[in-house]
């Protein structure tokens, strides 16, 4: 749904309030009669006692039934207004979203607060949703993509690190020994108004969300355990992992290394545009030589990976090769890289990627979500919310001195760490 075209900062727009323990931003809209929500909350999982699995789980339980009311009549409440909840868990963070007509806004607020606050934890809906997600982490092991990442993970990360992921097979041999109790003491300890954020976003009558707001989740409490997790990479020597997926005729390839970054240093924008450059969509620079010219692939790209405000992520150059072609095709993806940081990138390129950034970031806060979803997101990484305004400006202020000089800083392909997945060639020819 498209929102207004009202032409005022951000700053001017958006009203931040204290909703008791709950953090407020409502950004009233022309749109009519629809509000979309978007919230979150630390949890702190410890990550090293595999309680990132702990939390996925009780994630998946939200919805299906409270002390007041089980599943059915909760999805009745909100299939008979129209109305939308989803839960996810992002790291340190379980995020909320949903849509709700105005009227309705109080309501849908209330239940929220009930799926957070009181949940059930039903035994027979906890071995459903164990089953789901074994099933998930089943599937991810034939997955080369997922595999090959999460094998650069491990390379890169301790276990401690929000990044780490542990071979599925581990984490299968994990979720058998978890219990609902488990769940329920997890999601007593840590479940809380720790930062907590709601943004609301649309036909609001912002004093009366408020209020609602307050009386939902105002009185929330914080979580009692916060435990404890490494915010920097702690790699190996550079080496590489290989993961056979038998019947798999593609290799995928995950090359990278850790980046002593944040999302909120001055470093990060020039970082990414000089990412973005490189490989970040069909128009950069591994794309054009690696594939286009060279036909060695039908996908490659670089990214910066899981970096957030609360921890450092690292920089990651993915293809996908043919059994046949991939110590060739690593080694021309290696050397183009190379050529990158030490040639560095063209005025032309860096003029046309920062367009593409501008327009993306607009298009992302064209509908009611998208803006709900950029306003959370923006107080997570602890940015004021004139910084949404002030965004696309800083984008297209940064210099070619600036990329260039954070590429050759903090790009370095000689300490690549690499992982492979799929149906492997010979030890010997790779």
């Amino acid at each position: 749904m498209s929102i207004d075209t009202e032409t005022r900062p951000f700053a001017e727009r958006v009203e931040e309030r204290r909703a008791g323990a709950c953090r407020m931003l409502a950004l009233r809209t022309l749109v009519r009669d629809v509000v979309a929500i978007r919230g979150s909350f630390k949890v702190y999982p410890d990550f090293a006692a595999g309680q990132d699995l702990v939390q996925d789980l009780a994630v998946l339980l939200l919805d299906k039934g409270t002390r007041r009311r089980d599943r059915f009549a909760i999805a009745e409440a909100l299939e008979s207004r129209g109305a939308q909840l989803q839960f996810f868990s992002d790291g340190l963070r379980v995020v909320f979203s949903g849509r709700v007509l105005r009227d309705d806004l109080s309501e849908v607020l209330a239940i929220l607060a009930e799926e957070l606050i009181e949940p059930l934890f039903d035994a027979g809906e906890f071995e459903k949703a164990r089953a789901q997600l074994a099933a998930s982490l089943r599937r991810s092991m034939e997955n080369t993509a997922s595999q090959a990442s999460a094998a650069l993970s491990r390379r890169i990360y301790g276990r401690a690190h929000p990044n780490y992921q542990p071979p599925p097979e581990e984490d299968l041999e994990r979720l058998a020994t978890i219990t609902v109790d488990d769940v329920r003491a997890f999601h007593a300890k840590h479940f809380g108004a720790n930062d907590l954020t709601t943004a609301l976003v649309g036909d609001l009558d912002v004093e009366a969300a408020e209020a609602v707001l307050r009386e939902r989740l105002g009185a929330w409490t914080q979580g009692t355990e916060q435990a404890s997790y490494a915010e920097h990479a702690e790699e190996e020597a550079p080496g590489r992992s290989l993961v056979p997926v038998p019947d798999k005729q593609n290799v995928d390839v995950r090359m990278g290394h850790g980046l002593p970054v944040r999302r909120q240093d001055a470093a990060y924008l020039p970082l990414f545009l000089g990412n973005f450059i490189l490989g970040g969509n069909f128009s950069a620079r591994l794309m054009s030589v690696i594939r286009d010219e060279m036909g060695l692939t039908y996908g490659i790209n670089s990214s910066l990976y899981g970096i957030s405000a609360d921890y450092e992520g690292h920089w990651q150059v993915g293809v996908t090769l043919s059994r046949e072609n991939v110590q060739r095709g690593i080694e021309a993806t290696v050397a183009e890289v190379q050529r990158f940081v030490e040639g560095g990138a063209t005025e032309a390129e860096l003029a046309e990627k920062q367009t593409t950034v501008t327009g993306k970031f607009k298009v992302d806060m064209a509908t009611t979500t998208g803006l709900a979803a950029t306003l959370l997101r923006n107080a997570e990484r602890g940015f004021d919310v004139g910084y949404l305004d002030r965004f696309p400006d800083e984008v297209s202020a940064v210099t070619l001195e600036a990329v260039n000089e954070a590429v050759r800083r903090y790009f370095h392909p000689d300490r690549f760490q690499l992982a492979m997945a799929g149906m492997l060639p010979d030890e010997g020819a790779v």
